[in-house]
């Protein structure tokens, strides 16, 4: 079967195209061959048994979609987006990557001669209710910031396109992902792995929200694994609802700090200091910090590790790369 990763020079894109060339199939197909778009350049992994295409174009243009989506492609990933914070501070931005990215998507999918499976990464983000809920599978998605309207508009647009069969969509509503290698991004949720990663790379950062506060989190690992096994499902127990919310964890930051500790010792502790922000706090705060995930488990999909599992992960496949990368 032929793939494209739409967003495949990011974090989770990289990583899902090298657990695909690794494997050499989905589920019981092989692949026969891979396409990564994104806006700037991606980079081929290595090992494939099938060819790579490598593609760099702008996700909001039909033209450029189009064609990293060509006859015969079976399965799209679109992890392409404008995160929290910057779709929030730039609406227009927003809009164009996050809504009229995704109609990019589905007119090109349209254009198939068969319906492709799309595999679409929303986000806890499209829900609200804040730190005191345990939000049901058939809770009602009332983002408080854009980003997350503008993914809760992807996913109507996708669930009504496999309504009338012109693809076949799985959405995820992700956990916010740690621990992310690299460098801090524009989300506002970022400070969730900076405070795990930097104090591993002996670098101080702040915590600008209280250690009581709560977060649904997962690991990159757990997340791919979760895209693998949305790409291959049967999606008929799905019905018309395509939105899938997958057994994240709940933890609060302080919790998390005490894992860093358990893991990293005391110094690694003493490099997170207590920095409030009220701009960060308004976003983050309305977002749900625990999912019943009930029909993610009937369906399948693996239930989230502990922190201290996610760290000692990220410190045997990431740290390395990531003090190579900033020069540590």
């Amino acid at each position: 079967m032929q793939i494209t990763i739409l967003g495949g020079a990011g974090f989770l894109g990289a990583r899902l195209a090298a657990r695909l060339a690794q494997a050499g199939h989905l589920g019981d197909r092989a692949i026969t061959g891979l396409t990564l778009f994104d806006l700037a350049l991606p980079k081929a992994p290595q090992g494939a048994a099938f060819p790579i295409r490598c593609l760099a174009g702008d996700i909001a243009d039909p033209t450029s979609v189009a064609a990293a989506i060509p006859q015969g492609t079976g399965l799209v990933v679109h992890l392409a987006a404008v995160v929290s914070a910057a779709a929030e501070a730039d609406f227009d931005l927003g809009l164009r990557v996050n809504l009229h990215g995704t109609l990019a998507v589905l007119a090109a999918c349209r254009a198939l001669r068969t319906p492709p499976r799309v595999v679409f990464t929303s986000s806890v983000a499209s829900f609200g209710g804040g730190q005191d809920v345990v939000l049901a599978d058939d809770a009602r998605q009332l983002p408080g910031n854009s980003y997350g309207a503008q993914k809760a508009m992807g996913e109507l647009l996708l669930q009504d396109a496999s309504r009338r069969g012109m693809l076949d969509a799985v959405s995820l509503r992700l956990p916010t992902v740690i621990v992310r290698p690299g460098r801090p991004n524009k989300a506002a949720s970022s400070f969730v792995s900076s405070i795990l990663r930097e104090p591993l790379l002996g670098l101080q950062t702040s915590l600008p929200v209280p250690e009581s506060f709560g977060v649904w989190i997962c690991s990159p690992n757990r997340a791919i694994d979760w895209f693998l096994h949305a790409a291959a499902m049967d999606t008929g127990p799905l019905g018309i609802d395509r939105g899938i919310n997958p057994p994240g964890l709940r933890v609060t930051a302080g919790q998390m700090l005490a894992a860093l500790e358990a893991v990293g010792g005391p110094a690694a502790r003493a490099l997170v200091r207590a920095e409030p922000d009220a701009a960060i706090a308004a976003i983050v705060g309305g977002w749900p910090a625990e999912f019943a995930a009930t029909r993610a488990r009937r369906l399948g999909f693996s239930q989230q590790e502990d922190v201290e599992t996610l760290l000692r992960a990220f410190i045997a496949e990431d740290l390395a790369a990531t003090k190579a990368e900033r020069g540590l």
